[in-house]
């Protein structure tokens, strides 16, 4: 456990993790990218180390709609975990009950272009309505500086919302900009969470502390505390260097200062949104 006020958090949880079991689960034909080896139990060291005992286990990309690695992984975690998978629109809702059985609590839109995402923006209305009856979210990860076009669609939507790694503004944009602006607004609304999470995704200043992803951060948690959570996105698939996760956990006293917004992110946040205490 590291020694920093996150790690003395009570059930403090990491709200975006991949589990690939390679030889046990073969990624679909439309992976876009080869993953590493990163089993339940891998990550359960990563926990340990950082004073962590929740995760929300996000259906990888590259399994398309095979959903049984992370449902296993679900199965392990004793209750520890919840799921995001991707599921098809048409999804008989005896299957949706019998996810949300084990631990589902969303369905995954990642609509980065050639990221391989499968389900569209076509999909995300029909989708919405047939989750909203389990109280579900929608995990959605677009380009921020496009928040601004889907703003109203996004709004008007059944359902529960999150949006991943601080906006995900694949261009570095000021507070001022209109998707940041949208997105404020998003969480004002109290239907719409954001993942502090992952600068280095999108950050062009880089380590140590991604001043200008974390600026965007900053601005998001002192806002509205009660709708933003923290997130790890172990294992970094695709990112070479591979960032410390301690790293990761340690930027959030840069993002939020005060120990009660801290607490929010990364526990009361997501106890409620995803089920953990029902």
């Amino acid at each position: 456990m590291i020694d920093t006020p996150e790690a003395t958090v009570n059930h403090a949880c990491d709200c975006h993790v991949h589990i690939y079991e390679l030889e046990r689960y073969p990624l679909a034909s439309t992976s876009t990218f080869g993953p590493p080896q990163a089993s339940w139990q891998d990550y359960t060291a990563v926990q340990r180390r950082l004073g962590l005992t929740r995760a929300i286990l996000v259906q990888p990309t590259g399994y398309g709609y095979d959903n049984r690695c992370m449902l296993d992984a679900l199965a392990l975690s004793d209750g520890a975990a919840r799921g995001i998978a991707i599921v098809r629109s048409d999804a008989p809702m005896a299957q949706l009950q019998e996810m949300h059985d084990a631990g589902v609590r969303g369905v995954r839109f990642m609509m980065i272009p050639g990221s391989g995402g499968l389900l569209g923006w076509d999909d995300l209305e029909l989708l919405a309505r047939r989750i909203a009856e389990f109280g579900w979210v929608i995990n959605l990860q677009l380009d921020g500086r496009d928040l601004a076009q889907f703003e109203a669609r996004l709004r008007a939507l059944p359902c529960l919302l999150t949006i991943d790694h601080i906006g995900k503004f694949l261009e570095p944009v000021g507070t001022d900009h209109p998707g940041f602006q949208s997105l404020l607004r998003l969480l004002d609304a109290g239907r719409t969470w954001v993942k502090v999470s992952a600068p280095y995704e999108t950050s062009r200043i880089g380590p140590p502390n991604y001043d200008d992803v974390s600026m965007l951060a900053r601005a998001l948690v002192a806002a509205n505390p009660e709708r933003c959570l923290w997130a790890s996105n172990w294992p970094h698939p695709n990112r070479k260097p591979v960032p410390d996760d301690r790293d990761m956990l340690e930027l959030l006293s840069l993002w939020a200062s005060d120990q009660s917004a801290r607490r929010m992110v990364l526990s009361d946040n997501a106890a409620k949104l995803y089920g953990f205490d029902t």
